[in-house]
């Protein structure tokens, strides 16, 4: 049995969202008649149809089949050449399968969101919103961001200012807004800013927010300072006008001549004290000398075994409720880890990093605490020496977390397994959660996040890999 094979054209242009068609011509050169199956393979076949799917060919004949590319305007359908192909099974011969191979190139497009988070935010000095800038084209993003306002009453501190975002990925940009005179008294002014992503030869895409100005010192308090100090001046002028004048009537006596001046006689001396009785016995000094000093002593004593106050742990949740503190409409993710020979870490806060990479330092624990995201949800995934195919396993049930409360995942007890990585998800209608991990003998990993549903979403950070732990993380929401 031989086939010939024709692929009409060999290479095609396909823009994401379009369609483009490839013809497929075959000619039975052997001298049974078969009856030919055809399906697509390779990174396209999910948006490849083959029409129609089988033909029938006597000896010495040629037949053609359609082969339709309707790749979609998704990230998923990368831009640039995406080779293709077909796999011919003849019915006679199923051993004589041929696959003739194409090339289809998809076009570039550029597709930008931004969303402001949150998109009106409130402060006396500074107000901390966040930009997510996602990529939902099918090439490699590169912008900048900028910050404008009427009047110039904002300065913007952005960080980072430009950003290089892969296709289908997200990232968030962190910047403080800061007035540039401070309102001391009356009420909260609105100020409405702008937010721009500039990418080269492209009109900027604007995102619209509002920084809410509070006054200093409420209105109530300025009251009260101005009728204070107004009463205080009242009493200060009426102390002045009606203060008593206070003088001295005595004067000196002017000596008489013929008075003596000798000085007085000498007043008879006091009766001496009488001696005690024979029946009262006084207290002996030494033993008034001895009970003060081992008083003395007992106190000098109490006082070098008094214990120095040891200084609470400074957790996850600790760090969080500090953040909270100072932006109590913005949401906050603190952790900090467990790693082996080491101890627990800092706390750290907002996509800094927890951890030591390079120093082969697993890690056995993670602390976690969030704010604004009604609390988290994770479990930990560790080494297990009993797998039959080289995965970890998940050892505990999930555990949970309210907002501005510790989550602990792991175990720090000794000989605890390593992490291999872990689940972690926020209320799905308070944000998302983002993570990153560094993996051992390997490097960062690309920041991921979940997908929003109904309920609580996770991501997982990390391998399964039983010999891959983890060393270091980054969390954001």
């Amino acid at each position: 049995m031989s086939l010939w094979t024709s692929l009409e054209p060999a290479s095609a242009t396909v823009d994401p969202g379009g369609s483009t068609t490839v013809r497929l011509r075959l000619r039975n050169t052997g001298d049974v008649v078969d009856e030919y199956r055809f399906e697509a393979v390779g990174s396209l076949a999910p948006w490849t149809v083959v029409e129609p799917q089988s033909l029938r060919l006597y000896p010495g004949t040629t037949g053609s089949v359609d082969l339709t590319f309707t790749p979609p305007r998704t990230p998923d359908a990368t831009a640039g050449p995406n080779p293709y192909a077909v796999r011919i099974t003849p019915t006679e011969h199923p051993e004589a399968t041929t696959v003739p191979e194409g090339n289809v190139t998809i076009t570039p497009f550029a597709e930008v969101r931004a969303e402001l988070i949150p998109p009106t935010v409130k402060g006396r000095f500074r107000g901390r919103p966040r930009l997510a800038v996602d990529n939902v084209g099918n090439t490699k993003l590169t912008a900048s961001v900028s910050g404008s306002d009427n009047g110039d009453q904002l300065s913007y501190d952005i960080h980072p200012s430009s950003v290089q975002i892969e296709p289908g990925r997200a990232a968030f940009v962190k910047m403080t807004l800061k007035p540039r005179q401070i309102i001391w008294f009356g009420s909260a002014e609105h100020r409405p800013y702008t937010l721009a992503v500039q990418r080269s030869g492209v009109t900027p895409l604007e995102v619209e927010g509002t920084y809410v100005q509070r006054g200093f010192l409420p209105r109530w308090l300025a009251a009260f300072l101005s009728i204070f100090l107004a009463l205080a001046i009242t009493f200060v002028m009426l102390w002045i006008a009606y203060k008593p004048q206070v003088r001295s009537a005595a004067t000196e006596k002017p000596q008489e001549a013929g008075i003596s001046t000798l000085p007085p006689a000498p007043s008879p001396p006091l009766e001496a004290p009488k001696a005690p009785s024979a029946g009262v016995t006084a207290p002996p000094a030494a033993n008034e000398t001895e009970q003060a000093g081992g008083d003395e002593a007992e106190a000098g004593g109490g006082g070098s075994e008094e214990k120095e106050t040891k200084a609470p742990e400074k957790t996850a949740a600790t760090a969080v409720q500090q953040l909270a503190a100072e932006d109590p409409s913005g949401r906050h993710i603190c952790y900090r880890v467990y790693a082996a020979g080491q101890g627990w870490t800092d706390a750290v806060c907002d996509g800094e990093e927890a951890g030591t990479t390079g120093a082969g330092a697993p890690l056995k624990a993670v602390n976690i605490a969030v704010s604004g995201t009604k609390g988290t949800s994770g479990g930990a995934f560790v080494h297990n020496p009993a797998s039959t195919n080289g995965t970890g396993h998940y050892p505990e049930p999930w555990t949970n977390a309210a907002d501005g409360v510790d989550n602990y995942l792991g175990s720090t007890e000794k000989d605890a397994p390593n992490m291999l990585g872990f689940s972690i998800s926020v209320d799905a209608g308070k944000g998302t959660v983002c993570q990153s991990a560094y993996v051992h003998n390997d490097a960062w990993l690309n920041l991921a996040c979940d997908e929003p549903g109904a309920g609580y979403d996770f991501t997982y950070s990390g391998t399964h890999d039983n010999d891959l732990w983890i060393e270091a993380i980054k969390l954001r929401v």
